[in-house]
């Protein structure tokens, strides 16, 4: 983990909560909104049963899709980035670049940071290119670790996970720097001795 200290002024509001299989009728993410400093991110814009999941709860806070600063995606997967284009003025960050409009910026996610509240972490697992945003509240770390779990009971085996010991050193990780969890496709949690790994 990168050694800077995390700052504690962002704050964060789930949009929509996600569910996957058996907890739903099919798949949705789990979309987040963050803010620090001036920058309003979106973390995971993902499969809704209906855009207005996302937007409608964005409108209670005031704002609209051209507020958003920033969209992060914690990997490629479309169920987890189906709706990153409902913010055409946003900068969208991946594991490796930063893009906007038709530029980009190559730079590696681990350590990158948005602001001194908001920063990337890779955490490679449920694919290669998974990363995590640590959030800096004043409540504690909140790690937004996209599908490295889909909800608290994880999948403990992640059918799609191509290394089982990666996807296990990431969870140990941000289980180690966490106070709250925001997995990919269910409510936030804090990781226990139950949580897999």
């Amino acid at each position: 983990m990168t050694a800077a200290q995390l700052g504690r002024s962002a704050a964060y509001t789930i949009l929509t909560t996600g569910y996957v299989g058996s907890t739903g009728p099919g798949v949705a993410a789990t979309v987040s909104y963050i803010t620090d400093g001036g920058r309003h991110v979106i973390f995971d814009p993902g499969m809704v049963a209906s855009r207005e999941n996302i937007l409608a709860p964005l409108r209670e806070l005031g704002l609209g899709p051209d507020d958003i600063t920033d969209v992060v995606l914690s990997h490629h997967h479309p169920d987890n980035t189906l709706n990153a284009g409902l913010f055409p003025k946003a900068r969208i960050h991946d594991h490796q670049v930063e893009y906007r409009g038709d530029q980009w910026h190559n730079r590696d996610a681990e350590g990158y940071e948005l602001t001194p509240s908001l920063r990337l972490i890779r955490t490679p697992g449920h694919s290669t290119e998974d990363i995590t945003l640590l959030a800096g509240t004043d409540t504690g770390v909140i790690a937004f670790a996209g599908d490295l779990w889909w909800h608290a009971q994880g999948p403990a085996e992640d059918p799609v996970a191509p290394d089982r010991e990666v996807l296990r050193a990431s969870r140990l990780r941000v289980l180690a720097t966490a106070d709250v969890i925001v997995p990919g496709h269910g409510a936030p949690f804090k990781g226990d001795d139950t949580t897999p790994r």
